[in-house]
């Protein structure tokens, strides 16, 4: 259950850069038409003998099914049986699958019809003329190469049971021919670092004309890397790269070798031995396959990611945050070097920390992706309380040392507000996502966790990384400005970006949970400046500051709790480009039309979003190029939770917004830059 649930969070993400993907825990809505039909079909059999019923599976057009290893993504069938007392289910045989790679993932699909054959054994006491129940619950996958829909039914038959075995009828004998013909003799295998080397009994005769070997265990081999065939006598020899990630050991394994691209295929067994070494290799058509990036490329990527989200509209308005402590940093050089190692600890804890947190929930089934922290209207509300609370103290309506935004205090609290000031600038500074940080984070839904983990680390260090360099290299230290009372005055202004964070989060707070909600946190707001402003007399005639400080914390703790409950976000504006809502269905029909479609993928939070759509796509010449080309425009507002983005988000490679992707009118999709430059949408639009 728990490798069956990772695997729903994962899938899509890789289905296609598709990292994932994993995919999500989520079945087709009711009475939604599924884009693969299932069919049970039940033969006649005796009391006691076996009757192999067939699974018949047929993929709308440009849909595909996937194998019981589905591959670098995918989810193979899951089955769950209610049968008469007595009957007994087998293992599901598969025909031969096809080879479907995308984004450089190999997938282990079936874009046909094809039906998966269970033999289920008959109770001995079963009385021939009589017909016996059987249902089965059924989960599968459906993918294109740009979305995933998972999908179910209750599929249901009755076995007539006969005194004589009578033949089976032309379909289940095509069903039959399309299964690998068994091998009767067990191969060996031998497992190292580097490869799996395999050896199946077969003559050297048999005709191999595009061969490949499916394994059927999990994350044992590279399934996109090049296979190497080469006969020795009456073995086929077979070296396949282990898996680049998390590889697996065996102690036996099974597959099916391929012979041509016919659906003639051998299923084999193998069992830990001696391999031959040497022999003829064998000439193939096969090249290598572009596979998941290395480690340290999406550790680069990341590292990269992060240091360019320093410059994108997401980071400019906590930009504040650092100047101070930037304007400080020539104090002392020991002293700026523990700050910098300071604020780039709580960067990476809060990187680490939302991490963790979207990984954990999704491989519980939750269906969220980067940025999830903003969907929730409760975590936007908090925001805007600390956001109003830093505009108030930059203001100096009171005064805290240890955040760090004062002159004053003692070493150690600089350090803790260094600490404090990088959680809270990783906390705000990450819903975009920006170039390289979107194959990176991407790759990391489907890592295992400590991979995952590293690039979380290595994207918050990246996000840290002018401000460490600043405290460790002198030269770039003496070019900041000297500590001096102009700092006073510096710091006053820097509430105003501060302020305006704040006016933007409770626009935000109305968007996520509506007029009701926004009012009703404006008024805890209100409530917990009055208690700061308090504070701050109390702290200017000399008193202590913490009865007031208490009452403002306490107050904003209750404002979260009494909150109404949110409701829907309210409907966007109009786009002057006549966008419709995006929906799986609403971009199959686009695209089944021969339109070209622009999909374009924003939330409310996202700033980057919000400057993309001013400067590249709400404008009067993108207009004049869509309706002359005939685009279509889908629109995808994942301001808050929406099931259906994430997936498709996921089947994109993509952690987060904003995403835009152009599908041309040869059936061809790209993805687009994530920072749109003014011509670049009317460009498309005019090839």
């Amino acid at each position: 259950m728990k490798t069956r649930r990772y695997r729903l969070s994962m899938t899509v993400l890789w289905q296609l850069l598709a990292l994932l993907l994993l995919p999500l825990v989520a079945h087709a809505q009711p009475g939604a038409t599924p884009h693969i039909a299932a069919e049970l079909v039940a033969p006649p059999a005796t009391p006691g003998g076996e009757a192999t019923v067939a699974i018949h599976m047929t993929p709308e057009k440009g849909w595909h099914g996937y194998w019981s290893n589905p591959g670098d993504a995918g989810l193979g069938m899951q089955l769950d049986w209610t049968l008469p007392t007595g009957a007994k289910a087998g293992t599901p045989k598969y025909p031969v699958p096809q080879t479907l790679v995308v984004s450089g993932l190999m997938n282990h699909v079936f874009e046909h019809d094809y039906a998966v054959l269970v033999p289920i054994t008959l109770p001995a006491n079963a009385a021939p003329g009589s017909r016996l129940p059987i249902r089965v619950a059924a989960q599968w996958l459906a993918c294109t190469e740009q979305i995933c829909v998972p999908e179910q039914a209750d599929l249901a038959v009755e076995i007539p049971v006969v005194a004589k075995t009578a033949a089976p009828d032309a379909r289940f004998a095509e069903w039959t021919r399309r299964l690998p013909a068994p091998l009767d003799a067990s191969g060996t295998f031998a497992l190292d670092g580097k490869a799996l080397r395999l050896a199946i009994p077969l003559p050297a005769s048999t005709p191999l004309a595009s061969p490949h070997v499916f394994i059927g265990e999990d994350k044992l081999v590279d399934y996109a890397a090049t296979q190497v065939f080469a006969w020795n006598g009456d073995k086929l020899i077979v070296t396949i790269p282990r898996a680049k990630l998390d590889a697996r050991d065996a102690s036996a394994l099974t597959g099916v070798l391929r012979l041509d691209n016919e659906g003639n295929g051998i299923a084999f067994s193998a069992k830990p031995g001696a391999v031959p070494t040497g022999g003829t290799p064998l000439a193939t058509d096969a090249t290598p396959t572009p596979a998941l990036a290395s480690l340290p490329l999406l550790l680069l990527a990341a590292l990269a990611g992060g240091l360019l989200l320093n410059v994108m509209p997401c980071v400019f308005p906590i930009l504040s945050l650092k100047a101070l402590s930037l304007a400080r940093a020539g104090e002392s050089e020991a002293h700026a070097r523990v700050e910098g190692l300071a604020y780039t600890a709580g960067v990476v804890v809060a990187c680490l920390g939302l991490g963790g947190a979207l990984l954990a929930l999704r491989a519980g089934g939750e269906e969220v992706g980067w940025a999830f922290q903003l969907q929730e209207p409760l975590v936007v509300v908090a925001l805007l309380l600390l956001a109003a609370a830093i505009t108030a103290n930059l203001l100096g309506l009171f005064e805290l040392t240890v955040p760090g935004f004062v002159s004053g205090g003692s070493p150690s609290s600089f350090t803790r507000g260094a600490f404090i000031t990088g959680l809270l600038a990783a906390f705000v500074a990450t819903p975009c996502t920006g170039p390289f940080m979107a194959s990176a984070m991407g790759a990391a839904l489907l890592l295992p966790v400590l991979p995952a983990m590293a690039l979380f680390a290595t994207l918050g260090i990246g996000i840290a990384l002018p401000f460490l360099a600043i405290a460790f290299i002198p030269p770039l230290r003496r070019r900041m400005p000297r500590p001096g009372a102009w700092m006073v005055t510096f710091r006053r202004w820097l509430a105003v970006p501060m302020g305006l964070t704040a006016l933007a989060l409770a626009w935000l707070t109305w968007k996520v949970g509506g007029p009701w909600f926004a009012g009703s946190a404006l008024i805890g707001l209100a409530l917990v400046l009055a208690a700061l402003f308090v504070m701050g007399r109390t702290q200017r005639k000399g008193g202590s500051a913490r009865p007031a400080a208490a009452i403002a914390l306490a107050i904003a703790v209750f404002a979260l709790v009494v909150l109404p409950q949110p409701v829907a976000p309210v409907a966007a504006a109009d786009s002057i480009l006549g966008a419709k809502p995006f929906s799986e269905k609403a971009l199959a029909d686009a695209r089944a039309a021969g339109k070209p479609v622009f999909v374009w993928m924003t939330a409310d939070w996202c700033l980057s979003c919000k400057v993309n759509e001013e400067v590249a796509i709400e404008r009067a010449e993108t207009k004049a190029a869509f309706d002359k080309a005939g685009v279509v425009v889908l629109r995808g507002d994942w301001t808050r939770r929406d099931p259906e983005i994430t997936r498709y988000l996921t089947a994109q490679g993509a952690a987060g917004v904003p995403l835009y992707v152009w599908y041309g009118r040869d059936g061809k999709s790209m993805q687009l830059p994530q920072v749109l430059t003014p011509d670049l949408l009317a460009s498309a639009a005019g090839r």
